[in-house]
């Protein structure tokens, strides 16, 4: 009997969590082979980094950068560290070198219209002294007019597709340069923001945007490992290569392998993931005997 041929892929990886919430050892042994942590006490999530669960890559963005009294200020899940206040442009860029000397792979930024709000000029402040440090801006935009600010300050990505309010068509093909990411599943449904976060996701993707899987793993009792109610929602989107992409590392990332053809839409993808098993890492210079370069 002829062996079932094995499928090859990059595990997932989690484009937005919050460590700090769930149990991170339960990540070890995974399909989940990178995560991005977005709002964290940057002295705790850099430890994380440095010894994380096995097999699993661990970037950061440090705190939450928000207006004195702006989100999370206040929230009973948020430590003190974890919230950044920046109440003027210098401080914008005092923040800014804060995270590179921390180690943080971007810059975290929090506009709620439920909350105090940065103003225009210390928010374009932050993306620009986060680009020419040579860091991308992610956005937490909640409340009506909030994405529209966050595009229009040239802010990389959205850390939530856009559920508030249905994105004007105008405002659509701005945010195409942008990357969002999807927290589909943070939504009860169906009806009300998983509709409009839905819209707003087709919309973006037909006029050209990036649109990729991250959890918000820690928001609520979302699973700790794949969550396939995102991959379920991602795939009413994306299908095909455009799907594994969402959802994948790229090629030097992690390996799984199954014994499944290659999966195409979201129910394929989670089977497949279910039934994936790791590669063994390649061994490192030291078990090598290797002097690593300097």
């Amino acid at each position: 009997m002829s062996a079932v041929p094995q499928v090859t892929l990059p595990g997932v990886v989690d484009q937005h969590v919050h460590l700090g919430l769930v149990d991170r050892g339960l990540l070890a042994g995974s399909a989940v082979a990178e995560v991005h942590d977005l709002g964290w006490d940057p002295r705790e999530v850099r430890a994380w980094a440095a010894a994380p669960p096995p097999g699993v890559r661990v970037r950061f963005a440090g705190p939450f950068h928000t207006a004195p009294g702006g989100y999370p200020t206040g929230r009973t899940w948020a430590p003190e560290a974890a919230v950044r206040h920046v109440a003027s442009v210098p401080e914008a860029g005092e923040a800014v070198a804060d995270v590179v000397a921390a180690g943080g792979f971007a810059v975290k930024v929090a506009l709620h219209a439920g909350m105090d709000l940065l103003p225009d000029d210390v928010l374009r402040a932050l993306v620009g002294a986060a680009h020419a440090a040579g860091l991308p801006v992610l956005v937490h935009a909640e409340g009506a007019g909030q994405a529209a600010r966050a595009i229009d300050a040239g802010a990389d990505t959205l850390v939530h597709v856009p559920w508030t309010e249905a994105l004007p068509a105008a405002v659509i093909a701005r945010a195409t340069r942008m990357t969002w990411i999807s927290t589909l599943a943070i939504h009860d449904g169906p009806g009300g923001a998983l509709d409009r976060a839905l819209s707003n996701a087709r919309r973006f993707v037909a006029a050209g945007g990036r649109l990729v899987y991250g959890t918000d793993m820690g928001n609520g009792p979302t699973p700790v490992g794949v969550n396939e109610r995102e991959i379920e929602l991602l795939g009413s989107v994306l299908t095909g290569e455009a799907l594994r992409r969402a959802v994948l590392g790229p090629p030097e990332a992690p390996a799984l392998t199954a014994p499944l053809p290659l999966p195409e839409t979201a129910s394929e993808l989670i089977a497949w993931l279910r039934a994936a098993t790791r590669l063994p890492l390649p061994p490192s210079e030291s078990d090598r005997g290797e002097t690593p370069p300097r």
